[in-house]
């Protein structure tokens, strides 16, 4: 089974949020995903380097014509927001289960969406 990660899931997994592993299967990811784990301010090398380590065995999805052209039929049908969209569209075109705690994907009732379990914050 194919897995896209939504930006969230992929921050549950680096900070060790999750209550049970993610599930076995090959790995997809949004360039638009990579583009907000690497945005973080203030973020260390060891930590740029453990998202590097996470990613590295995956397949990132481009932002080719087909992706942009899905993302537009998605945004005009869904409004969602703009990297919403394009995550949406990456799933739906790669045929992959979109991993997210995002409820707002579920306007894109064509994709199949796995929320996580997971752990609370220590306070």
């Amino acid at each position: 089974m194919k897995f896209l990660l939504d930006t969230n899931a992929a921050l549950y997994f680096l900070q060790d949020r999750l209550e049970q592993p993610l599930p076995r299967g090959r790995y997809l990811f949004s360039v638009i995903t990579e583009i907000e784990l690497f945005s973080y301010p203030n973020m260390s090398p060891l930590e740029e380097a453990s998202i590097r380590r996470f990613l590295a065995p995956m397949e990132r999805v481009e932002l080719d014509m087909s992706v942009r052209e899905r993302t537009i039929a998605v945004r005009r049908a869904c409004r969602l927001k703009l990297p919403d969209a394009m995550i949406a569209a990456s799933a739906l075109l790669h045929d992959a289960v979109l991993l997210s705690n995002d409820s707002g994907f579920d306007r894109v009732t064509e994709l199949n969406r796995q929320g996580l379990l997971v752990k609370s914050r220590e306070p």
